[in-house]
């Protein structure tokens, strides 16, 4: 079982950070979660075809977080059409705005898409498989396949609503991925447990108060995420769309200092992207990126 980011930025664009997103391999199945902007290349990166997704698990509607689901789709469409006749991209998404994104995806390039069939003499058609589940404050089963499951639970990124946090459970262990939110019980209760919590994060002070005033109320304090972290016993926090962006080394490690004074005393990655933790046997696995191993249960 492997994690690796796809995406440790936020909205602002930045030439080493693509837009939020965390894959997580467990076995042969493939869960991408969230697709904000360059996370088909990063995939590439990563040697993982769009063809290789199970499914894309969306964990609310803010731009920043969906603006590459198209071209996952899309790129889908154009590697699978020779290959077999299930193209459709499953797409897993909290009901309501998240849910009718995804339903209405593919609308804009409906024009693109006939052009291409008529050029190609293609027999099918880019599609989104979306399943929708209600959003509760415990957590349940969204979607499983053999001994996988995922579970989902509502966090708080108000006035974005619904917005959930998603917890892998599979054999080599349990990973949780927060989404957006700011540091709150239902995220601590989902990851009790979890071998890797992979959380956003803001350091409120770098920024000014006037910068920071707007969004320091629904992300995730990095003190106050130490402590949660710490509660929760998980083995490993990975830091990802992390506000402001690390400029060097130094930068990074005040990210840990805050976490650190937060209470938590695991080991702590400040996320770049392409990082990649594997849980059980490495070997297996050739990472673009840093390599993070937890070895065995």
């Amino acid at each position: 079982m492997w994690v690796a980011l796809t995406g440790t930025g936020y909205p602002r664009p930045h030439p080493e950070r693509a837009g939020p997103g965390t894959l997580v391999r467990a076995g042969d199945v493939t869960l991408q979660f969230d697709a904000g902007r360059g996370t088909a290349m990063r995939l590439a990166a990563l040697g993982v075809s769009c063809r290789d997704l199970d499914a894309v698990a969306l964990t609310h509607h803010h731009s920043d977080h969906l603006v590459d689901l198209a071209d996952l789709a899309l790129s889908r469409w154009t590697v699978l059409d020779r290959e077999g006749p299930d193209t459709a991209l499953t797409v897993i998404a909290p009901e309501g705005a998240a849910g009718r994104f995804a339903a209405r995806l593919l609308e804009p390039w409906a024009e693109d898409i006939a052009i291409r069939v008529r050029q190609t003499g293609r027999d099918t058609r880019p599609q989104v498989r979306c399943l929708t589940f209600e959003v509760g404050a415990q957590a349940a089963p969204v979607w499983s396949s053999g001994a996988v499951v995922l579970r989902a639970v509502r966090v708080h990124h108000e006035p974005v609503e619904p917005a959930v946090a998603y917890r892998v459970d599979a054999p080599d262990g349990a990973v949780v991925v927060s989404g957006d939110t700011r540091v709150c019980d239902e995220v601590e209760a989902l990851a009790r447990g979890a071998r890797v919590l992979v959380h956003e994060v803001i350091r409120a002070a770098p920024m000014g108060a006037t910068r920071s005033a707007g969004v320091v109320a629904y992300h995730a304090d990095s003190v106050a995420l130490g402590g949660l972290a710490a509660r929760a016993g998980v083995e490993m926090l990975v830091l990802t769309h992390l506000i402001p962006a690390p400029a060097g080394v130094a930068d990074e490690e005040a990210y840990v200092a805050d976490v650190r004074a937060g209470g938590y005393r695991g080991q702590v990655v400040v996320g770049r992207d392409l990082d990649m933790v594997t849980l059980g046997a490495a070997s297996e696995v050739s990472a673009p990126g840093r390599l993070f191993p937890l070895g065995a249960k």
